[in-house]
């Protein structure tokens, strides 16, 4: 009975076969280091935004910052014909 191989080499050995993938397609299409770069492949995404303090709630919980479109919840409330105002937090 043989055992199934180390994940661990197992994950190595595709990660080796991925890179000699890549390497031919890129010599396939001739491909450079820069042409990939100029695509924008290498380029680090901004980190997310987080969240500012909550300005809204509602009874549920429901909460939002005051940034960016209406959350679903509070469009349905003034979809219904409550004022946004109603929801805001006292400071």
């Amino acid at each position: 009975m043989t055992l199934p191989p180390d994940l661990n080499t197992q994950r190595l050995r595709e990660r080796a076969d991925t890179i000699v993938w890549i390497k031919t397609q890129m010599a396939k299409f001739g491909l450079h280091l820069v042409d990939l770069q100029k695509a924008g492949c290498f380029v680090e995404q901004p980190a997310p935004s987080l969240p500012g303090p909550v300005r809204f709630r509602d009874a549920q919980g429901h909460a939002w910052d005051g940034h960016g479109d209406l959350p679903d919840w509070l469009e349905r409330a003034v979809n219904a014909g409550q004022t946004i105002a109603h929801f805001q937090i006292e400071k």
